[in-house]
């Protein structure tokens, strides 16, 4: 069974606190993640995903959560790897300003 293509910050934070290991891919830009990041992504900008494919294929069978800054870029990753064979992988709805907003206050808005 494949999961939703997008899953919220709640349930992000949910699996976080239950210790399940996902990888949180980071799809920002450099200077985007140098404002404001969640703590244990792995970034690689949306841009480079093609070619960096190979860095993420330990986690082709595991639940990959995408996030951005609002949601947009990453459904589009995600979009992107289920069409590869990462049928786990998933949006963060609202990206890094809900993180910010609803779940972590000490991660800066931009």
């Amino acid at each position: 069974m494949h999961p939703e293509l997008e899953i919220d910050v709640e349930a992000v934070a949910a699996l976080q606190r239950a210790g399940e290991v996902f990888l949180l891919l980071d799809c920002r830009e450099p200077d985007e993640h140098a404002i404001a990041r969640i703590e244990g992504g792995m970034l690689i900008p949306m841009r480079l995903i093609p070619e960096r494919l190979s860095e993420l294929e330990p986690h082709r069978e595991s639940r990959v959560v995408v996030h951005c800054h609002h949601g947009v870029r990453s459904l589009r990753v995600a979009r992107f790897l289920r069409e590869r064979g990462f049928q786990r992988a998933q949006s963060m709805s609202g990206g890094i300003e809900a993180w910010s907003v609803l779940i972590d206050p000490s991660v800066p808005r931009y």
